[in-house]
C-alpha cells in the first residue's frame, strides 16, 4: 500500500462545490477522455439521497475516487449498495488507492449486499473483496463489463466467522 493522499468520504450534498467538481472532472478525464467513451457521465445519481462520494486527495488534487449508491430496499427491506465510478488518475495507478477506497466503502456498507458493474479486466481485483460474477459479460460503451455481487453477511455467517453464536 501507499501513504499517498488522504482518504475522504461524504454525501455529495454536504461537500463543497470545488471538491465535487474535482471528483467529477477526474471521472470525465478517465472515463470519457482517456477511455474515449462519450457518454453522459453526469447521470443525476451523485446528488441522490444516500449517495456517498469517496476520494483520495494528494495535496489539493483528487487522484482517486468512487461513488457509493444506496439502491431501493429489496423485498426483505434490506438496502443494496452499488459501488461505481471507480477511477484513479493515470499517474497514481498501481499504488493501492483503489483498494483503499473499496475497503472504506465496504466498511461503510457493513454486512449489507453490494453490486458493481466491473470492467471485465478488473474481475480478479474485485474478487479479492468478496465480489463474485453474476451473469454474462456484456458491452457497455464498447468496453467489456460484468456484474459482480457481494452478498449480504447473514447473522449465521457472522456466527461461523466469529466461532459460534455469541
Amino acid at each position: 500500500m501507499t501513504s499517498v493522499g488522504h482518504l475522504h468520504h461524504s454525501p455529495a450534498d454536504e461537500m463543497d462545490a470545488a471538491t465535487l467538481y474535482k471528483i467529477l472532472r477526474l471521472r470525465v478525464d478517465v472515463f470519457v477522455v482517456e477511455q474515449a467513451c462519450p457518454y453522459p457521465e453526469l447521470d443525476g445519481r451523485d446528488l441522490d439521497p444516500g449517495t456517498r462520494q469517496f476520494w483520495i486527495a494528494d495535496d489539493d488534487v483528487v487522484v482517486s475516487t468512487l461513488r457509493l449508491l444506496t439502491e431501493p430496499s429489496s423485498a426483505d427491506g434490506e438496502p443494496t449498495f452499488r459501488i461505481g465510478r471507480v477511477c484513479t488518475e493515470r499517474g497514481h495507478r498501481g499504488q493501492g488507492l483503489t483498494a483503499r477506497l473499496i475497503t472504506a466503502a465496504l466498511a461503510q456498507i457493513g454486512d449489507h449486499g453490494c453490486v458493481i458493474e466491473a470492467q471485465a479486466y478488473l474481475v480478479d481485483m474485485y474478487a479479492k473483496f468478496g465480489f463474485v460474477i453474476e451473469g454474462e459479460e456484456y458491452l457497455e460503451d464498447g468496453i467489456p463489463h460484468v456484474t459482480m455481487r457481494r452478498e449480504p453477511v447473514t447473522s449465521q455467517a457472522r456466527d461461523v466467522v466469529a466461532g459460534g453464536p455469541q
